[in-house]
């Protein structure tokens, strides 16, 4: 099945938002209901293919007929990713940007025939897993391109128990590589927001988080192997565990975001299936208080395998639980909300809890119970679904996330939520912005931010001042750009001012040694020469 063209996943489980909410929405930030009605996509007319017809054949050659694509429907889905500028743009009929034709290629060596007719024909590849990214990573800078979408490409290839090592394909979704590996006795435990609809390369390509980060580590953490096809090659890393032997090609790869080459198989760690999981929640009189107990854990244990706290704004609104929105803030209590989870065996679960509370509680934590963190467990795949009901309902609604060491988060969170506040206010549509916690390592946590307002007359004009001021906030308050989102073409330019110019340099020789044409994602994670 495919996502929804012009919002987050499943249509089926779209929901507008609850009157309470959209009229606490229209008090606090002057929101109105969209005046001009919402756009189908039989409604929306792209341009024309413009590839010629000498391509088109050397990608069927390639490939098979049936498996390039040119039809509306289709080039439309593979316009973009899901961002809310990238919703808003295609929910305005902008598809200026479309891709030629979509190309569905079964295996490795029939991705390399298609760099290489891509190559001859002077066509750019932009690789397509999920189509969830919301920084602009499915946005080329040419008219000219290809989408390659992995999605045949969704098996699992081999898994050694004794070893505890899988092969993956780069096209398998998420929730299927679980069951997978359920079937097995094994999980790979990353379970980040996108789960539904992401996808194994994708995770490696962005270096993604999962929710479960505090147990389990980041995906790059459990990556161990990796293929890549270019259009100069095949490369191969991972042949160990560890290695000496040389740099590791493998963090070359991961986060790369398709502008290297074409991730076609990734072996991964695994783990058990976990005998239980639990989760249960904890309050806390303010966001730094709370950010102090979650330090101690991380740093002295027990580490939860969940870990994650909601400020004093993300809490009352009820955001924290995401299927709570709009629930009588009284209900919530005061304070900040954070949930910890714990997976493994019962004995070891149970130990890990008790030592974990005795840690909370002498931080100044007080127990909540399991029912906030079931709820949280429940809903956590929940936020993209409202960001779209927001949206229906005329509020502009995005996020953003960083990431720094303990000692600069405070300062990190106050720059971050005061230029998104005073440039959004400015522009005469004052935000809501809510942050949390949502990965938490020895030195250091990220930060996810929400952000509410009104639309205003140009939503995208009046969103990208404001991101542009937080992301000047990120690098001033000295944490990264980006966690876990990737860098895309939003985040380029101050990717670049994070790596300096010695460090681009050398991005871009490897660039071109392995993409001598410029061809795969051009503009993403780099600027185009």
């Amino acid at each position: 099945m495919d996502m929804l063209w012009n919002g987050w996943g499943d249509p089926a489980k779209a929901a507008p938002l609850p009157e309470t909410v959209t009229g606490l929405l229209h008090d606090l930030l002057g929101v109105e209901p969209r005046s001009t009605p919402a756009l189908g996509l039989e409604d929306i007319r792209p341009p024309a293919p413009t590839a010629a017809p000498a391509a088109l054949r050397a990608l069927a050659a390639a490939v098979g007929e049936e498996h390039v694509r040119t039809d509306t429907a289709s080039r439309i889905r593979h316009t973009r990713g899901k961002s809310t500028p990238d919703l808003l743009r295609l929910r305005a009929g902008d598809v200026t940007d479309v891709p030629q034709a979509v190309v569905l290629p079964a295996g490795h060596d029939e991705v390399l025939a298609v760099l290489r007719a891509c190559a001859r024909h002077g066509l750019a590849v932009v690789p397509f897993g999920g189509g969830t990214s919301v920084v602009g990573g499915l946005a080329p800078q040419r008219s000219a391109f290809v989408s390659l979408d992995l999605r045949r490409m969704n098996r699992l290839l081999d898994l050694d128990p004794l070893s505890r090592t899988a092969v993956l394909q780069p096209g398998l979704r998420a929730p299927e590589a679980e069951a997978l590996l359920a079937a097995e006795g094994f999980t790979l435990g990353h379970f980040p927001q996108s789960f539904e609809w992401a996808t194994i390369g994708g995770f490696a390509a962005a270096r993604s988080s999962g929710q479960a980060s505090a147990g389990y580590g980041r995906f790059d953490e459990m990556v161990l192997a990796l293929t890549l096809a270019t259009p100069e090659g095949t490369l191969t890393t991972g042949r160990a565990p560890r290695s000496a032997a040389g740099p590791d090609l493998r963090q070359l790869i991961l986060g790369s975001e398709g502008a290297f080459g074409v991730i076609t198989s990734v072996t991964v760690r695994i783990r058990p299936q976990p005998e239980v999981r639990v989760h249960e929640g904890w309050r806390f009189a303010s966001f730094l208080q709370g950010a102090a107990a979650l330090r101690r854990l991380a740093q002295d244990g027990p580490r939860p395998t969940v870990l994650r706290l909601s400020d004093e704004t993300e809490t009352l609104v009820g955001l924290a639980q995401p299927d709570a929105i709009g629930a009588d803030a009284a209900q919530g209590g005061a304070g900040c909300l954070a949930i910890a989870g714990y997976e493994g065996t019962a004995e070891d679960t149970a130990h890990r809890r008790e030592r974990a509370a005795g840690v909370l509680a002498g931080c100044g934590g007080t127990p909540a119970g399991t029912a906030p963190g079931e709820r949280w467990a429940h809903g956590r795949y929940s936020a993209p679904y409202l960001r779209d009901a927001l949206l229906d309902a005329g509020a502009f609604a995005e996020t953003l996330e960083t990431a720094a060491f303990w000692s600069r988060i405070p300062g990190l969170y106050t720059a971050v939520r005061t230029a998104l506040t005073d440039t959004l206010t400015r522009a005469g549509t004052p935000p809501l912005v809510m942050c949390h916690i949502s990965h938490v390592y020895e030195n250091g946590a990220s930060l996810y931010f929400t952000v509410v307002s009104a639309q205003g007359e140009d939503p995208v004009a009046h969103w990208t001042p404001a991101k542009h001021a937080a992301n000047e906030a990120v690098l001033a308050a000295g944490g990264t750009i980006s966690h876990h989102h990737g860098v895309g073409t939003d985040h380029r330019d101050w990717y670049v001012r994070e790596a300096g110019p010695l460090g681009v340099s050398a991005l871009r020789a490897v660039k071109r040694r392995l993409d001598p044409e410029g061809l795969l994602n051009p503009g993403v994670l780099l600027p185009t020469d």
